[in-house]
């Protein structure tokens, strides 16, 4: 029975104009069997969750170096809760000061990655965290 590959939304909220980072992980993750839809930039938390409802996904990857985590992360995840996706898994990477993890966790991010985490370790969080959702599911 062939398994259906884990589907990854790659965002880019706020007014944030650099995507190379955000480029190299959805090529990671592309590389390594995931099927990824990559939203492009400057996108607005109603844009992303309804691209995530769209595009039925597993998880979603949010790319922020703005600054601006602490607004965006919490009206994402309120959106996708209002859309009855509770299941999608949230993933934050960029520039994120570490007092403010502990906080983007409480609320439900599954992770937070900086500058310089190597990519097979995304892949395998993610790959690790949708199997434990799965296997909660059946």
């Amino acid at each position: 029975m062939e398994q259906r590959k884990i589907r990854v939304l790659i965002a880019k909220p706020g007014l944030d104009g650099h995507d190379r980072g955000a480029k190299i992980v959805a090529r990671a993750l592309r590389d390594a069997g995931m099927e990824v839809i990559y939203t492009g930039l400057r996108q607005t938390p109603e844009m992303i969750a309804e691209a995530a409802l769209q595009e039925d996904v597993d998880v979603i990857g949010l790319s922020i170096l703005s600054g601006a985590h602490m607004s965006l992360v919490p009206r994402v995840l309120e959106l996708l809760r209002a859309n009855g996706q509770e299941h999608v898994l949230v993933f934050v990477g960029g520039i994120i000061p570490e007092e403010d993890v502990p906080a983007l966790l409480a609320l439900g991010v599954k992770a937070v990655y900086g500058p310089g985490t190597p990519t097979q370790t995304i892949v395998e969080d993610i790959r690790r965290a949708v199997l434990a959702t799965q296997g909660s599911a059946v």
